[in-house]
């Protein structure tokens, strides 16, 4: 009997517990971020609150405003125009045109042309959500270092340096190596689906190719580039690895300064500039989750475009100005994509006299003879590995439990799918801070102290983060199902569950599969929250590793860490790939 209740009932039992967990270990942290903005000393009170509103530090020209000096506003704006906030959006403003820039010439040479090694390429585009940033910052302070491989070879051209390191310039390229693949392959899908026979309508009539692409087109392409922009945007806007390791505290993001006010203990105007990032980009992910509701019911057109040959048996002159354009992207894309991996690799075996292993060497020395409060990489790697496979097994029921609740639409499925997306809007930062600030010390529960501490910490909070990324996988799929397949199921006998286990997931497997690759590699590759919680134990990942690496002012040591970060990280999810895969057969 309680077999059988618990089998009629467990959909309805994963969500209770999913909605318990996203409670303690995401609503409950972030709120505590909030309290700790408006109570001071034990004592509730708006004056931090005001302070910051006010200053024009952190809001620029809009800090009389907020003052109501209004009187002020020029002369502010002379001095300090944006502030913090304002210089937080305008490097997420540009890094987000950046990466449109460099993804569509990228979506248009995948959807239209066919070579060799196409389907392969597209595939390589999930690749920058597999590398954590911490690493590609490392790569980045390498390639585009004072003696680093692009200013030997600019000397080798006659050219004089380009100093990038420090700079905002260093810093949108490195959001743009992030986020153009996303543009790239959500644009990508949509230009397969566009159909051709509209656009030879339209040439047929009389529009030349120009007009033919304006009017018939874009505006079916617009869509995918606009999902593509809002999300790269919301990403820039939290980032903060990037922006610590290539800009530090001098091009200090709202992210960057929350981080350095809790290293000071200041944690009232932390948490007051935690709110202010939470509900703007709350906001714009809610306008993410609308707009990608109204786009929803497209499907694939049935007479895509066809691809050209990339090498044409008799190009024209416009053929062959078109592929010498194709291949000036590909310059640039070797530059800005593979560059600052490969002279991660390159540095690691580079030494002031040539090839070394004295990097590696260095990492093997601290793994044997460190002290227990140094920082072990074999302990690193471990803890990364486990903390990746528990955020798996936590991240995926929960992913597909939403997705299961959210798939049949309606209101209240729209007001929960919002509610369960939230995490994708926080950042790992303000997470962190808040676990620290109440689960880590201690909270009274009904006469009982609830405590999670350490490795359960670190590992709630990544599968906080990684689990929205096991719905946007799984919940398009789940909504697609043919419900009458599922009521067939139904009327033989079987529960909900059932038909869930036996029909409706090996469905929509694949999508299982790559949620499940992503809640892992997000974990190998979590920063934001693990370095705030895993500070002072022993519960750090190779993340934290590479950045305590660098900040001990030892690139070499940090480029070999984030070397084998890079070897781990992609054997790890090739793993779970092919594990997936399998289990999708």
């Amino acid at each position: 009997m309680p077999t059988r209740w618990l089998e009629r009932h467990a959909l309805a039992v994963l969500g209770a517990a999913t909605a318990a967990v996203l409670l303690v270990v995401f609503y409950y942290p972030v709120l505590t971020v909030f309290a700790d903005a408006v109570r001071v000393g034990g004592a509730w009170t708006l004056d931090v609150v005001a302070d910051v509103l006010t200053d024009p530090f952190y809001f620029g020209a809009l800090a009389p405003v907020f003052a109501g000096e209004f009187g002020q506003v020029g002369a502010v704006a002379a001095e300090s125009p944006l502030g913090l906030v304002g210089f937080t959006a305008y490097q997420a403003l540009l890094s987000t045109v950046a990466s449109v820039a460099l993804g569509l010439p990228g979506a248009y040479v995948l959807s239209r042309y066919e070579f060799p090694g196409r389907r392969t390429l597209r595939s390589l585009t999930i690749l920058p959500f597999v590398l954590p940033s911490i690493m590609v910052a490392i790569g980045f302070v390498a390639f585009f270092g004072t003696n680093g491989p692009l200013n030997d070879l600019l000397a080798a051209l006659g050219l004089g340096p380009v100093n990038l390191l420090f700079t905002l310039e260093a810093i949108v390229v490195a959001h743009a190596f992030y986020n153009a693949p996303l543009v790239a392959r959500v644009t990508t899908a949509a230009w397969e689906s566009v159909d051709a026979r509209m656009v030879e309508t339209a040439r047929s009539l009389g529009a030349d190719p120009w007009r033919a692409f304006r009017d018939v087109l874009a505006p079916q392409l617009l869509p995918a580039i606009l999902t593509g922009a809002l999300l790269t945007f919301i990403f820039t806007f939290m980032s903060f690895p990037i922006v610590l390791a290539l800009g530090g505290f001098e091009l200090a993001t709202v992210e960057v300064w929350v981080y350095s006010l809790v290293q000071e203990l200041d944690y009232a105007e932390a948490a007051t500039l935690a709110v202010v990032e939470t509900v703007l980009s709350l906001a714009l992910t809610y306008a993410y989750l609308r707009f990608e509701a109204r786009q929803s019911g497209g499907g694939r057109a049935a007479n895509p475009p066809a691809r050209k040959r990339l090498l044409p048996a008799d190009p024209s002159p416009g053929a062959a100005l078109e592929r010498l354009g194709v291949l000036a992207y590909a310059l640039v894309v070797a530059v800005v994509f593979a560059g600052p991996v490969l002279t991660m690799v390159v540095e690691s075996l580079t030494g002031p006299n040539g090839f070394t292993l004295q990097y590696y060497r260095f990492l093997v020395e601290r793994q044997v003879e460190g002290a227990s409060f140094q920082t072990k990489p074999g302990v690193a790697v471990r803890n990364s590995l486990l903390f990746g496979v528990a955020t798996l097994l936590a991240a995926l029921p929960m992913g597909v439990t939403v997705s299961v609740l959210t798939a049949r639409g309606g209101r209240w499925a729209r007001l929960a799918d919002v509610a369960a997306m939230a995490p994708f809007a926080v950042s790992g930062v303000v997470v962190g801070l808040g676990m620290l600030r109440g689960l880590v010390f201690g909270v009274d529960l009904f006469g009982h102290r609830l405590q999670i501490t350490g490795p359960v910490a670190i590992v709630a909070a990544h599968a906080v983060a990684a689990y929205p990324f096991v719905v946007r996988n799984v919940a398009p799929l789940l909504g697609g199902v043919d419900r009458s397949v599922v009521e067939s199921a139904r009327a033989l006998g079987a529960t909900r569950v059932r038909a869930l286990l036996d029909v409706e997931l090996p469905l929509v497997a694949s999508g299982v599969a790559a949620g499940a690759a992503f809640a892992f590699a997000i974990s190998i590759g979590e920063f934001d929250s693990t370095v705030i919680l895993a500070t002072g134990s022993s519960s750090y990942t190779m993340p934290v590793a590479v950045e305590r690496y660098i900040g001990n002012r030892t690139l070499g040591p940090a480029t070999a860490m984030g070397t084998v970060l890079l070897a781990v990280t992609s054997l790890s999810f090739v793993v779970v790939d092919r594990l997936g895969g399998r289990w999708e057969a």
